[in-house]
């Protein structure tokens, strides 16, 4: 294994954990945004005001993307051990 090949994996396997972050992220930042801009119009400052929702919009949101993650993270798997004979 050459060093272009471990690079090619590092940024495949940083590129996988992006694309498996990022519905939960983005569920997180989408009503981060919504909850604090409600909080500036009403001049309501409590915290657990904006993790409550955070945290629910996240959960649904990882239970909803869970079986494309899963597909992806299979894929993935198997690709890495089809090139473990390639490797030795």
């Amino acid at each position: 294994m050459d060093a272009q090949e471990v690079v090619d994996l590092a940024r495949e396997a940083l590129w996988i954990g992006l694309l498996i972050s990022a519905p939960v992220l983005l569920a997180g930042i989408v009503v981060g945004l919504v909850v604090s801009f409600l909080q500036a119009l009403t001049q309501i400052q409590e915290q657990s005001i904006s993790f409550v929702p955070k945290i629910l919009a996240m959960t649904i949101a990882f239970a909803a993307a869970l079986p494309w993650l899963v597909a992806i993270m299979v894929e993935y798997s198997r690709e890495l051990i089809a090139r473990i004979p390639a490797a030795l």
